[in-house]
This record gives structure tokens, sequence and C-alpha cells, in this order.
């Protein structure tokens, strides 16, 4: 079994069309157009880990036709990124244990307090998931014995601070992100794959934009990237039309071999 990414979505935080059937530049006729809010499944073997737990979830994880996961890695705790939280039970029951959830100190803070109950149990409804520090999900595990390697890094998304990951030190993933300290820049030199937010063209407080994207990846040496979190701004064919041959943008469905 190869060794895959999955973009489950690459939207940004309102979808691509927007309620109201709001497609901006997007040209509605094309599939590629239409986005769900941002995520990931990584698979190596019949390990699999999910990055995000986003509010289209349980869509998502129905056209991928995945019915279980190791473990899950949240990136930060805003709701595009957190709010399918509760799709997770049925993962839980699946593995008929908890499944273990990675997040920085302040995700873990705001998840726990915000959905206390999947991790403590309300009356008859016992506990889904199992909160754990980073540090401590350096890798995962699966039943087959194929071990996932992940590592963390830091990314600045507006006034908070948000975690990347690298995986198996080939696939790295930036969804939210408008600036990188040194020190993540040098973890991503040379990666193989970088999936990398890419909000719009102009420039955003809080996320990074085409240009200054493409400029990372050409600064970081990546030998392929994807573009992701994209608005309803960014049409696929347009923004395709102007990437390197090394860049595409996402699209819901991809796989991607690593």
């Amino acid at each position: 079994m190869s060794n895959l990414v999955r973009i489950l979505g690459c939207g940004s935080s309102t979808g691509v069309p927007r309620i109201g059937g709001v497609w901006g530049a997007c040209d509605p006729n094309n599939p590629k157009n239409r986005r769900t809010r941002c995520s990931i499944l990584v698979q190596k073997g019949t390990t699999k880990v999910l990055v995000d737990s986003s509010p289209d979830l349980r869509q998502q994880m129905l056209d991928a036709n995945v019915g279980s996961v190791d473990a899950v890695y949240y990136t930060h705790d805003h709701a595009d990124q957190a709010h399918g939280i509760d799709d997770l039970r049925v993962l839980a029951q699946f593995g008929r244990k908890l499944l273990p959830v990675f997040a920085d100190p302040q995700t873990q803070k705001t998840l726990t307090k915000r959905f206390g109950y999947c991790f403590e149990g309300f009356g008859d409804y016992p506990a889904i998931l199992d909160m754990c520090d980073l540090e401590d999900g350096s890798h995962v595990m699966g039943d087959d014995g194929h071990v996932l390697h992940v590592e963390p890094f830091v990314m600045h998304h507006g006034r908070i601070n948000a975690t990347g990951y690298i995986f198996d030190g080939k696939v790295a993933y930036s969804p939210d992100v408008h600036d990188l300290p040194d020190e993540s820049f040098e973890k991503l030199k040379n990666i193989d794959l970088w999936i990398v937010d890419a909000l719009r063209y102009r420039p955003h407080p809080s996320h990074s934009h085409v240009e200054k994207t493409l400029a990372w990846i050409k600064q970081v040496g990546a030998s392929q990237a994807v573009l992701t979190n994209l608005h309803i701004d960014v049409d696929y064919e347009e923004v395709k039309a102007m990437c390197p041959d090394n860049v595409i943008p996402g699209h819901d469905g991809l796989e991607l071999v690593f």
C-alpha cells in the first residue's frame, strides 16, 4: 500500500461556495473549485493520521471512504479547524478505545474547555478522546506496525501561533500561516512536498497570499508544493496558470504519494 496524503478539504473558513451560493471569482462549473474546510489525511501502510477536524469532517471522511484513524493532530483551535470534533465519536467507536489527540498547550486548553464532554464524558456518555502533549506524539503506529514520524513546527497565524507538521521528513502541512520563524524555515528546507496556505491574491493579516507563498516555496527549495486554504477569490484554473511546474493548487480529494 502506498504512503499518501489526501487533501480532505482546501477551502478557506467559509468554504467555496459560501452559503448563499457565492462563488466569487471561482468558476462554479469546475468541480475543483468546490472546497470544504481545510484538513488532510496522512497514510502510511494502514496507519492513518488526521490533521484537524473541520466542520465538514463527516462528508470528507465519507468521500475518502475512511472509517478509522490512529491519531488526530491539531494545528490550532479556530472553528474551521476544530468544530467537527464531535464526528470523531464514530472513529473512536470503531477503534473501541480513546482516540489520541495531539495539540499545543493553548489548543489543548481551548478544546478541553469548549468540548469537555469529548475528553471527560458526560452523564451516560463516555469520553471519546485522549488529549496528549505534542512531545509525546513524535510517532504513530497502526495495527500493521507501520510507524509514521511526526515533527511539529511553529507557524505565526495573525495574533496566535499555530502548529505545522512534517511527516516522515517528507511532507509538510501549513494550512493557516502568515509568517514563519527562522527555525521553521530551516526545518522546511528541501522538503519533498509542502501543502501551504495561499488564501488569496492580496495580503492578509493572518494568512499568506499567493505571491508570498510562491516565494516561500522557492526559498525552502520544496520539490513539490500544493496551495491550500483557498478563498473564493482564487479560481483553480486561473491560479494554476500562475504557478511554476512544481506547484499546483489543491482540490478536495487530491491524493499525493510520498
